[in-house]
């Protein structure tokens, strides 16, 4: 019986486990090493963004569908170029207020022309509004990435 009880307090003991924790210099327990850390990419910077400007008036027709670039800073600020008639046009995309779906972008051409748009956004990158030329054209404008 003692030999039956020995030999059960040995298998007993020997299916213990040890567990190690890291401690850190604090005392405090640590990451174990083993443990994998998880790396995030980084949050993107700005989004490119194309505005595609559909002629909604007789003056606007003679320009067709027009082309042009948003780059979205994620900050409610913008920057903001296309080309209309053969004048490269570059301005600023600003929402109204912080965290509003609502801005306005203007752009200004070396020639004299200007275009101005009121647009609101889906989500930061789908929108959609209007522009208006210098000229008296008008578009609707559609924004994605």
């Amino acid at each position: 019986m003692k030999k039956t009880l020995i030999a059960l307090c040995a298998a007993g003991v020997s299916l213990t486990g040890c567990y190690v924790i890291p401690l850190d210099h604090a005392g405090r327990p640590g990451q174990a090493a083993y443990a994998p850390v998880p790396v995030l990419p980084p949050a993107p910077s700005h989004i490119n963004l194309i505005a595609k400007l559909y002629p909604a008036n007789d003056s606007a027709a003679s320009f067709g569908v027009l082309l042009g670039n948003v780059t979205n800073n994620l900050d409610g600020h913008g920057t903001f170029s296309i080309n209309i008639g053969g004048e490269t046009m570059t301005g600023d995309a600003t929402r109204l207020s912080p965290g509003s779906s609502q801005g306005q972008a203007s752009a200004a051409g070396g020639r004299g022309s200007y275009l101005r748009c009121n647009y609101s956004m889906n989500n930061s990158s789908q929108g959609s509004g209007e522009c208006t030329h210098s000229s008296g054209a008008r578009f609707t404008m559609h924004l994605s990435s």
